[in-house]
């Protein structure tokens, strides 16, 4: 379990400190366990705290939000309720938000002459801008692709395949999600899971992520298998005629 401070909290999450402390005041956010004059966030603070960003980004009220909380968990426990929102809201696992300047992304990348690097950073939703600096939502991504260019693979070319890789990914997972709603959540109609129900939802939904993340992997190592053995097959054979023609004859 991760442990956060505050501000640490903020960073993860994207909501500002004055908004956290607000959304413990009307009571939809748990407060935090106190250490001394220092109070610890947990990671089922930040999985609500999506939960809060996601509705608000739907259109819906502060006090919409605290009334739909405050039902869904009034006779309930509240930790099992937390429980499904952060498997839920975390479903491939949580990665922390970072920032970082523009001259770190300069540097990470080698390339501190490239003038419109960023732009096409941004492009490829690689990073994001913020009023300062800039957010990077997955920061082993970002280092992936910098590792790419470093090793002398074209920034243009690893930016532009890093887009086309995030909107093919993305569509797969919209239909996965779907099909995880259809199966799961759907038969619940207008009503919030209640009882034992929270409970089976949050072992499903564990269950899921690990037996997707797997398949994934297996679907991805297959591919890049094919397509290796394709290009580097076909490479090798365009040299085999070269150099059989500079062997000695056997005598």
């Amino acid at each position: 379990m991760t442990r956060y401070r505050i501000d640490e909290l903020a960073q993860a999450s994207g909501v500002t400190v004055r908004n956290i402390r607000a959304y413990q005041d009307h009571g939809i956010l748990p407060a935090p366990r106190r250490e001394g004059r220092v109070g610890i966030y947990s990671d089922a603070h930040l999985a609500r705290l999506r939960v809060i960003t996601q509705l608000l980004g739907r259109g819906y009220t502060v006090a919409t939000i605290t009334e739909l909380l405050t039902a869904w968990t009034q006779g309930r426990d509240l930790s099992e309720i937390l429980g499904l929102e952060q498997v839920v809201t975390g479903f491939w696992g949580q990665e922390s938000a970072e920032s970082m300047t523009v001259e770190e992304v300069h540097a990470l990348f080698g390339a501190p002459d490239a003038d419109d690097l960023i732009e096409k950073a941004i492009h490829a939703e690689l990073v994001e801008r913020e009023e300062k600096d800039l957010r990077v939502p997955s920061p082993r991504l970002l280092r992936a692709a910098a590792e790419l260019v470093t090793a002398g693979v074209p920034l243009d070319g690893v930016l532009e395949l890093v887009g086309r890789l995030g909107r093919a990914v993305d569509s797969a997972m919209h239909d996965l999600i779907v099909l995880f709603y259809q199966h799961f959540l759907r038969e619940h109609g207008d009503q919030l899971p209640r009882g034992e129900e929270v409970t089976e939802l949050t072992a499903l939904a564990q269950r899921f992520r690990p037996l997707t993340a797997a398949a994934m992997s297996a679907m991805l190592t297959r591919s890049m298998e094919r397509h290796v053995d394709e290009v580097i097959g076909s490479y090798i054979a365009r040299l085999i005629p070269g150099l059989n023609s500079r062997q000695a004859p056997f005598t």
